[in-house]
């Protein structure tokens, strides 16, 4: 990927004054910052996803450890605070964020994030960044000088005090502001929560935090313990194949390039494990995953598979995505369909009554995933489900038609608003025309896992139990 037009600083030193002598030549911009604030730009004018597009700037700029771990760092910091950021520096530049030049405004923020949320002295966290405006939009300098110089009078805790309505009168607000939420997300959590807004706060702060890196040892093939020892991790605190990596590049560890083993979120494991574990009577040698792309879960239930002498069918609707799921499942009893899984009895590939186990892990609003993807909560509105919960009530009527009378379906999603989760599932369960009877999901995940409610669903939290905050809820046919 090559750097946007006006992004690459030009370092020609002035011309001589008298006597030949040269004033000194400023340092040229540090490239972990300019890696960031191109990872960061990318994401606000392109749509770029940030988990896409820094690991190409990192390679580009030649970074790694050290320098790599700080562009990081302020590329997902700065999109994470972004809201919080916004607020500020409205009020130190006196005037509206929307109304600065993108390029100022996005190395402000980076600016902003250095001083309120990092060790960078404030001196260097200024300069960095004047340097930096100096490199895109010369003609702002000294504005920007002005106002990081006024962000830099307060800390994180004094602007949010001063900028966020009271939590006595407007608890939503000020949690939104505090902890760079928008306000709709915070009321999604806190319902969810049912309305506790001590438990909410401590789900924003972990949404906040960097999450770690988990992998799945893929059963048969890699012990985890194995694995764990291999990369100088941990085995996962819940999953039976969770190993959490402590730092590096996993797509450079060998189970990971030779298939026995794959990131994927120790949540994702647990939900995927659960609807392979639970009690079945009748055949079992035949499983569905309905929407498969990009291949994590399906990885997992292959590998289960291959133990049990069962065949997974892997249904994708974008050949993109299905092409990853047959490279995630290469080597593995999966079959990989390019195909709408909403499909099941109008095409011979996906009959009707005819699997035993169907996983549909629907598109979804991904709130769930937004300390992974913290881009996501600034692009999702409310708008967006009115579609996504039709789909995933179609892809869950489906599933249901696809199962066999006695076969289990279990219906999963990366988010915890009550729309996409128990509106869902209960309103497609009515519509499906057949007899449903829900089982009980807590029993299906490890014991002694706290906070896991009243069943018969489950929702998995950040704050709780260290994983994404996935949804489940296990359904059989009659």
């Amino acid at each position: 990927m090559t750097a946007p037009e006006g992004t690459r600083p030009t370092r020609s030193g002035p011309p001589a004054g008298r006597g030949g002598d040269r004033r000194p030549v400023r340092p040229p911009l540090d490239r972990p910052r300019r890696a960031a604030y191109e990872a960061v730009a990318a994401v606000h004018r392109d749509d770029a996803f940030a988990n896409l597009v820094l690991p190409m700037i990192l390679r580009e700029e030649g970074l790694f450890g050290r320098d790599a771990a700080f562009a990081t760092e302020l590329t997902y910091g700065t999109l994470r605070h972004l809201g919080t950021l916004d607020a500020i520096l409205t009020d130190a530049a006196g005037r509206d964020v929307a109304r600065i030049d993108p390029p100022v405004r996005d190395a402000l923020r980076l600016g902003a994030y250095q001083l309120l949320h990092t060790r960078v002295p404030a001196h260097a966290a200024v300069s960095s960044t004047v340097d930096l405006v100096r490199s895109v939009a010369p003609g702002a300098t000294g504005f920007a000088n002005a106002v990081l110089r006024e962000v830099s009078t307060r800390d994180a805790d004094a602007w949010v005090a001063k900028l966020a309505p009271p939590m006595e009168t407007d608890p939503v607000g000020h949690l939104a502001l505090a902890y760079s939420h928008p306000q709709w997300i915070v009321r999604a959590f806190s319902e969810a929560l049912d309305g506790d807004l001590g438990e909410t706060e401590r789900l924003l702060i972990e949404d906040n935090e960097r999450p770690p890196v988990h992998l799945c040892a893929r059963p048969g093939l890699i012990d985890p313990v194995e694995l764990a020892d291999q990369v100088g991790g941990a085995p996962g605190a819940f999953s039976p194949y969770a190993v959490y990596l402590p730092g590096g590049a996993p797509g450079d560890i060998p189970a990971v390039v030779d298939g026995r083993a794959h990131v994927q979120d120790e949540g994702s494991q647990l939900v995927a494990a659960a609807l392979a574990d639970a009690p079945l009577d009748g055949p079992d040698g035949r499983w569905l995953d309905l929407c498969a792309g990009p291949g994590g879960k399906a990885g997992l239930l292959g590998a289960l598979a291959a133990q049990r002498g069962a065949r997974v069918t892997a249904v994708e609707v974008a050949e993109h995505r299905a092409r990853l799921v047959s490279l995630a499942t290469r080597d593995l009893p999966v079959a990989v369909l390019t195909m709408d899984g909403r499909e099941v009895g109008g095409d011979p590939k996906l009959p009707e009554q005819h699997f035993d186990r169907v996983l549909v892990d629907a598109p979804c609003t991904g709130l769930g995933s937004l300390r992974r993807r913290p881009e996501s909560r600034w692009r999702r509105q409310p708008s967006d489900l009115p579609p996504l919960t039709r789909l995933q009530r179609e892809l869950l009527g489906a599933a249901l038609r696809a199962v066999r009378p006695g076969g289990l379906v279990a219906y999963v999603t990366c988010s915890p608003h009550t729309v996409e989760t128990h509106v869902t599932v209960t309103e497609a369960a009515r519509r499906s025309g057949v007899a449903v009877d829900f089982v009980d999901a807590r029993p299906l995940l490890p014991a002694g896992m706290p906070g896991l409610g009243d069943g018969p669903t489950v929702q998995l939290w950040p704050h709780r139990h260290g994983t994404d905050a996935m949804f489940l809820a296990v359904l059989r046919r009659g």
